[in-house]
């Protein structure tokens, strides 16, 4: 008769394996593996506390900074950390960098490369790899990076939406509403600009202003700086005079910058204008403006300085003149709320006292969102 072999069994949680003499080999590769699981495990557990993207910048004069790379355009690389908060950085002192994010790499104005990642180089090149075989490009060639959109990869979008309620109780109850916004979105060489505003006050139960306005622009950007503009104004008020103004108008503009700092543009146009007075009389003409829009983040990204507005001159009229503007300052409270202060300016003017003319100034605090 065959000798039976002995067998002893092992415990392994609710389960129980029956080892042969041969069978320790078995055992060793078991406790392997578990070990190997429990290895594996602290690696995924880590990898969630981890931050998804450690983006990292080397400078020419020997510093680093790491955080998140939020958007290059202007000749301004904005990077975002947890130390300093948003960081702009000259891109004349970038050495090289590297971000583990995909991206939209920009050459020209028009068409972009998107990069699975970025890779460190020599200094004044970086590396986009974009799952076929990497590309070195000089960094003095790269015009915007962004981060690609679902559907349209080079779309950019920002607005504003400010709120001021002033309520006076005296020898006059004063309730006083200002409502307005203001929003640009641009795709390739397309911008796309609105904005409107609402007041509406009272003294003691009397309606002293009621107007609202609202304006289109679209660009068509020629080259980087110069663009052209078509542009649909219309106002409506039920207090002054003048109480329903529409203007139609169409120009060249020059862009000194736009970039997650600020923009500054400068545009001429060629107007015609609409007047309707409360009278039922009508007036319309044709006039060139000068228009700009300017704004600047300071105190890094703090607070925001920002001035737009409009002068015309009717053609043929020397006398007529007119002028829309506000100027204020923003202080961003988080990355989406803010408080504002603005004082804004309705002016026109022409040399018959008679024809309705309007001057009207308005200081405002507020709050707001802005994108």
């Amino acid at each position: 008769m065959k000798e039976l072999q002995h067998k002893r069994p092992v415990f392994l949680g609710q389960r129980h394996i029956h080892l042969d003499n041969a069978g320790i080999l078995s055992q060793i590769r078991v406790s392997h593996l578990l070990m190997l699981s429990r290895i594996l495990l602290c690696l995924a557990v880590l990898s969630v506390s981890t931050p998804l993207f450690a983006d990292t910048v080397w400078l020419k004069n020997g510093d680093r900074l790491t955080g998140k790379i939020r958007v290059f355009d202007g000749g301004k690389l904005l990077i975002q950390t947890e130390y300093a908060g948003s960081v702009p950085i000259d891109w004349r002192q970038v050495k090289t960098l590297e971000s583990d994010q995909e991206l939209l790499v920009k050459q020209d104005a028009y068409t972009g490369e998107k990069a699975k990642s970025l890779q460190a180089a020599e200094e004044g090149k970086v590396i986009l790899a974009n799952g076929e075989a990497p590309k070195t490009v000089e960094l003095a060639s790269i015009q915007q990076i962004l981060k690609p959109k679902p559907l349209i990869e080079d779309l950019t979008w920002k607005g504003n939406v400010d709120v001021a309620l002033d309520y006076k109780r005296a020898d006059k109850d004063t309730d006083d509403y200002d409502i307005d916004f203001k929003t640009t979105a641009r795709h390739g060489a397309w911008r796309h600009n609105a904005e409107g505003e609402y007041n509406r006050e009272f003294q003691d139960d009397v309606v002293t202003t009621d107007n609202w306005s609202a304006e289109y622009a679209l660009d068509h950007f020629i080259d980087e700086k110069w663009y052209w503009q078509g542009r649909l104004t219309y106002k409506r008020d039920k207090v002054e005079d003048i109480s329903r103004q529409r203007t139609v108008g169409t120009g060249p503009g020059y862009q000194f910058w736009d970039d997650e700092l600020g923009a500054f543009s400068l545009g001429s146009l060629l107007n015609r204008t609409d007047y309707q007075y409360s009278d039922g009389q009508k007036d319309n003409f044709y006039s060139l403006a000068m228009k700009w829009d300017y704004n600047r983040f300071l105190l890094g990204k703090t607070v925001s300085l920002f001035t737009n507005g409009e002068v015309g001159k009717p053609l043929g009229n020397a006398a007529d003149y007119s002028l829309d503007a506000e100027i204020g300052l923003r202080y961003k409270v988080t990355e989406w709320a803010s408080l504002n202060l603005k004082a804004e300016k309705d002016l026109i003017g022409s040399g018959n006292v008679s024809d309705g003319n309007l001057n009207k100034t308005r200081y405002t605090a507020g709050f707001g969102v802005s994108w």
